[in-house]
């Protein structure tokens, strides 16, 4: 009788533990993709790289950089341009502009890009802009920042705090401007 009833404690302990078992598991697909991936690498390196953004068939921007680090694993997604990039963003009628930065990050789901250091915008008309941080909001194609700036026409250089404009620099505005401007009559 005793054997029979340690074989019966063994089998309802083996039922509780295989039970808890099944019950612990969770089908979480998103935490199977984790495994060996740390949170604080990215999911990706990219160098020596040429993106083309088209619209329709019409080239509307080129960026091109040295590093790239995919960080989209993250809870707030984004990727890291951490030797630079050179951005050229053409309009409708195909004219070109000319973004440079030595450091940018773009943030997936707010898309906005954040250029860092030493960041020179070259309009298709020969305008200057150069700052330290700029920043794109790619939804509303809107380029704006709240850091000084320089920004150079044909015949005046302005400087102020600030600066916002569209895409096509077409309704460009520097903040707070300073420094000496030439009008017309």
């Amino acid at each position: 009788m005793n054997k029979k009833y340690t074989y019966h404690i063994l089998n309802i302990v083996t039922v509780i533990i295989t039970v808890t078992m099944f019950f612990s598991c969770n089908n979480n697909f998103k935490e199977v993709q984790k495994i060996g991936i740390s949170e604080n690498e990215p999911i990706g390196i990219a160098e020596k790289f040429n993106l083309k953004f088209t619209n329709s068939g019409r080239l509307e921007a080129d960026l091109i950089g040295a590093k790239m680090f995919d960080y989209t694993n993250r809870d707030f997604p984004f990727k890291e341009f951490t030797d630079g990039v050179i951005l050229y963003i053409f309009d409708e009628e195909n004219r070109k502009s000319t973004i440079i930065s030595d450091y940018a990050i773009v943030y997936d789901n707010t898309n906005l890009i954040d250029l860092q250091g030493h960041v020179v915008i070259t309009t298709h008309d020969g305008n200057v802009l150069k700052t330290e941080q700029l920043y794109y909001d790619q939804k509303k194609e809107w380029i704006f920042t709240n850091v000084p700036v320089t920004f150079t026409t044909k015949q005046d250089v302005i400087n102020g705090n600030g600066f916002d404009s569209n895409r096509d620099f077409s309704n460009a505005e520097v903040l707070e401007v300073t420094g000496i401007i030439s009008l017309d009559d």
